[in-house]
């Protein structure tokens, strides 16, 4: 369903854009495939941009991202054109383009709109039905077991050997270090104690010291406390 409204949020918005380029002399499908060649630069400005640090790299990403949506615009007016005249494309002179596809401040506010309405939209979609997360495949005891998120009780380390306990009261022998699987789990998992992380929707109250999942009771230590009881909204 989430991967269907995505989609839905590009075809909406490249229509919307085609309908600001009719304006410019374009047919209404000319528009739209001159439109969807602001998908690509929209979707890089979304992957790159949360990832790049600095003013330097921006700069780059910017100038790369804009120079390669010219010369999109440039390729599919020449297409364009081919098509109006039928005539083969190295027959045709090279064709004056619109001003406003070769105006980096307009393909700009174009980018980001769309970039940003993609990020906004995606953000309002998990927040009102989160996405599953994906089941958990490791090694026990030389053979592979996969288990959902929400089975998963909590993780216990005992020295070299991590416990995995789910729910119908199955456990599974495991060498991977707790710290491991805190990165593997995180965010959906609260580390305790140095041998106990918890799945949050497995606890059931926090008590003093101690915190319980179901009738089982586990310590709380001194330096996990705080985050404990504010991630359990515990005052």
């Amino acid at each position: 369903m989430k991967r269907f409204l995505v989609i839905s949020y590009w075809v909406v918005s490249i229509l919307l854009v085609a309908v600001v380029l009719t304006s410019v002399g374009y047919s209404f499908l000319e528009a739209l495939f001159i439109g969807s060649m602001f998908l690509p630069g929209a979707l890089a400005a979304k992957y790159f941009f949360p990832k790049v640090k600095g003013v330097k790299d921006t700069v780059f990403v910017t100038l790369g991202i804009l120079v390669g949506e010219m010369l999109l615009f440039l390729i599919a007016h020449y297409i364009i054109l081919t098509f109006r005249v039928n005539l083969p494309v190295w027959v045709l002179e090279w064709p004056d383009i619109p001003h406003i596809l070769t105006n980096p401040v307009f393909i700009a506010i174009i980018l980001t709109a769309l970039a940003a309405g993609s990020y906004f939209f995606e953000s309002w979609m998990d927040r009102k039905r989160p996405s599953r997360p994906a089941p958990i495949t490791f090694t026990s005891d030389r053979k592979p077991v996969t288990l959902p998120l929400e089975e998963i009780l909590y993780v216990e380390s005992n020295d070299d050997i991590t416990t995995v306990i789910a729910t119908g009261d199955r456990r599974f022998r495991n060498k991977t270090p707790i710290s491991q699987w805190e990165a593997i789990l995180s965010p959906h998992f609260l580390r305790i104690h140095r041998s106990f992380l918890v799945n949050k929707e497995a606890i059931t109250r926090v008590d003093g010291d101690l915190l319980y999942v179901d009738d089982i009771e586990l310590p709380i230590s001194r330096k996990y406390k705080d985050a404990v009881l504010k991630a359990c909204s515990v005052s």
